[in-house]
């Protein structure tokens, strides 16, 4: 097949990075443009990231000699180029929001790791093995920004992504009420141990916007699109704290879950283990092909050893018990700048390919 042509904006930060690191050898999509800041415009990319590389494997081959444009004064010309982009800046939110817009509305579509645009009532959130419906509010986004093939599409915060899949299938027993407590990787804030020699040895108990974002954002992946909005759900009632703990890549969630209709533990294992979404269905290529992984061990899930199960992109669940509270509550697990950011950017882009969103501009 004819390869997407890819560009990636806010290419020499964290998540940028990834996106670089995933796009090498990807069967769908080709790398093409990198933009960054202006102070990173007119550089090779090897030269403008230097010592900032962050990855465990070397600057791929495909973006080494890339000259970094600017992403916010080349729009135009990055929009031409390319059939749609990953955008993943570092920028005041009101900044995000209308950058991302200029990008929609020359004729390229967004798939943004932001959270500028999460809130906007016609941008989709999308956890593609959970709400790939919500996509189709795209056709009335469209309408609003006056465009054609232009749009934005967003992925959810890192943190849901730990817990939000393993309670998604169990919403047929009518979720009431959650509790998750997250415990935080220190790569979601953009850094190494090597970069942030504060956090060894150390929990922080507070991460700004993080508790807000992990109560609200899974009402509006759970919603329903009427009217060309995404309708929030109404339920459960969310309740959350989020810490900064001393582990580089892995979000952790400790979960508890109370039912209208309390399943059994059996059940839920068994939903947990067949549970299948659109992004297996249709077999994307960074998809994983079991979504959901149940550990019978009790020192199970754990970062180091968990995070990378199915190339980063599989939820890992385990511990689950009853609660004196809650019904039950269990552990689960992701990865956090794989299937929580870059790589949960990829699957959105495979499923907007797929579906027939995101087209060959020529």
């Amino acid at each position: 097949m004819e390869k997407y042509q890819v560009g990636v904006v806010g290419a020499t930060g964290m998540v940028g990075q990834r996106f670089i690191t995933l796009l090498a050898g990807h069967p769908w999509f080709e790398l093409k443009v990198v933009a960054a800041s202006q102070r990173s415009a007119g550089k090779r990319y090897e030269d403008a990231v230097g010592a900032k590389w962050a990855m465990t494997q070397p600057i791929p081959d495909c973006a080494k000699d890339l000259v970094v444009m600017d992403a916010t004064a080349d729009v135009d010309a990055i929009a031409a180029q390319v059939d749609f982009v990953f955008c993943a800046v570092d920028m005041k939110k009101d900044e995000i929001k209308a950058l991302e817009e200029r990008y929609a509305k020359a004729e390229c579509p967004v798939v943004s790791n932001n959270s500028a645009n999460r809130w906007t009532p016609d941008v989709p959130m999308v956890i593609p093995e959970v709400n790939p419906d919500h996509i189709k509010v795209i056709e009335a986004q469209r309408k609003r920004l006056g465009t054609k093939r232009g749009f934005i599409a967003v992925k959810s915060n890192c943190s849901i992504q730990s817990y939000v899949p393993a309670l998604s299938p169990l919403r047929q027993f009518g979720i009431t009420k959650v509790l998750a407590c997250t415990y935080q990787a220190i790569s979601g804030a953009g850094k190494t141990f090597e970069t942030w020699p504060e956090m060894v040895d150390n929990l922080i108990p507070y991460i700004g916007g993080e508790e807000e974002k992990s109560e609200q954002e899974p009402l509006k992946v759970w919603g329903t699109v009427e009217g060309g909005v995404i309708q929030t759900a109404a339920s459960p009632a969310i309740t959350a704290q989020c810490l900064r703990v001393p582990v580089s890549n892995g979000h952790t969630a400790a979960v508890f879950v109370s039912f209208e209709k309390k399943p059994t533990e059996d059940e839920m294992k068994s939903i947990w283990a067949s549970f299948k979404g659109r992004a297996q269905e249709l077999e994307l290529p960074t998809a994983p092909k079991q979504f959901l992984h149940y550990f019978e061990e009790p020192d199970r899930p754990q970062a180091r050893l968990d995070r990378d199960l199915e190339g980063g992109m599989a939820v890992s669940v385990g511990r689950l018990r009853p609660d004196t509270q809650y019904d039950y509550k269990f552990v689960s697990l992701s990865h956090n700048t794989l299937r929580g950011a870059a790589g949960g950017g990829v699957l959105l882009a495979e499923l907007l390919c797929a579906e027939g969103y995101i087209d060959h501009r020529v």
